[in-house]
């Protein structure tokens, strides 16, 4: 009898503490209060601005509304989805924003990364090559589009003379390459920038230590630079993710969407202000809104920990 209530004493006194969240110091409360405070406004009108269109777009979207038949209007429940989701026309859609935004985005990294080192090493004229460098970004959309067109406009462009006037934009896959250039060329300073806050983050001496222990260059990069940068990453690739998935302007100024070459943002605007069907339009949108979610959704969950400060609970 006595060894059993010494072998439940034993048991007891080996177990390990309940884990759980170590309670807030009184300081602790007072910062997260002041946050709240702080933040309170910017929510407050966040809130306001997009919880009514949102929550309108979704009724909308339940409902069977064509403003050329306004006396037709009728609830009918997910009935536009379906349709939106059986047709061929927004998987068409769909697989040319997804390979516009992959393409896009993958190879803006690349020349966004080598941008931001340039900048990042100049020596002499910092000023003036970081500003340079921002210029296509600080030209509208629109009017970049309209430039990228008239240099493929067969006899009339640069670009198209170039290549024994051609004219790519009349033609599916040619267009969509186009389209993915003048993105490439549009967005990568903006891209370089984000990198570039990155790259500022990175010690130096840990630079100087790799170089005195014989490192190479490629491998500094890969395993000092890299690493260090990864919040910085996670942004630009978020952000540039988020904006290519919904590529309109460059789309409806070079190609209108013709020749299957329209994203599903360009669907969804057609057919809310082209054929006036609002609940299919609407429809269109709360799912390209519900993409945008899952993408932000995965890549938060994917690159998490590379967020600053993650790591401190774990220590």
């Amino acid at each position: 009898m006595s060894t059993s209530t010494q072998t439940v004493a034993v048991g007891g006194a080996g177990e390990a503490p309940p884990k759980g969240k170590a309670p807030l110091s009184e300081g602790a409360r007072a910062e997260r209060r002041l946050g709240w405070m702080l933040c309170a406004p910017a929510v407050i009108v966040m809130v306001a601005v997009t919880i009514f269109p949102i929550g309108y777009a979704i009724y909308l979207s339940l409902e069977r509304y064509n403003l050329e038949l306004p006396q037709d209007v009728k609830f009918i429940g997910l009935s536009n989805y379906a349709a939106v989701l059986s047709s061929p026309y927004w998987w068409q859609a769909l697989k040319v924003t997804v390979i516009i935004a992959i393409f896009s985005v993958t190879i803006t990294l690349v020349l966004g990364m080598l941008l931001a080192m340039v900048m990042h090493r100049t020596l002499f004229g910092r000023g003036t090559v970081r500003t340079a460098a921002l210029i296509p970004y600080g030209i509208v959309t629109v009017a970049a589009a309209y430039g990228w067109q008239y240099a493929w406009t067969p006899s009339q462009g640069y670009l198209s003379a170039a290549f024994n006037n051609s004219a790519p934009l009349t033609y599916e896959w040619k267009a969509i390459a186009v389209i993915i250039l003048a993105e490439i060329w549009k967005t990568t300073p903006f891209m370089g920038l984000l990198l570039l806050a990155g790259l500022s983050l990175v010690p130096e001496d840990l630079q100087k230590a790799a170089m005195v222990d014989g490192a190479t260059g490629w491998q500094r990069f890969t395993k000092i630079t890299l690493p260090l940068m990864k919040p910085a990453i996670l942004v630009a690739l978020l952000f540039r993710t988020l904006d290519s998935f919904r590529i309109f302007d460059n789309i409806y100024i070079l190609t209108a969407g013709g020749n299957n070459t329209g994203s599903v943002s360009v669907l969804g605007f057609d057919n809310l202000f082209n054929a006036l069907n609002l609940g299919i339009g609407s429809a269109i949108s709360v799912l390209i809104f519900i993409c945008v979610a899952i993408i932000a959704f995965l890549f938060i969950k994917g690159f998490g920990t590379a967020a600053p400060g993650t790591d401190i609970g774990k220590r």
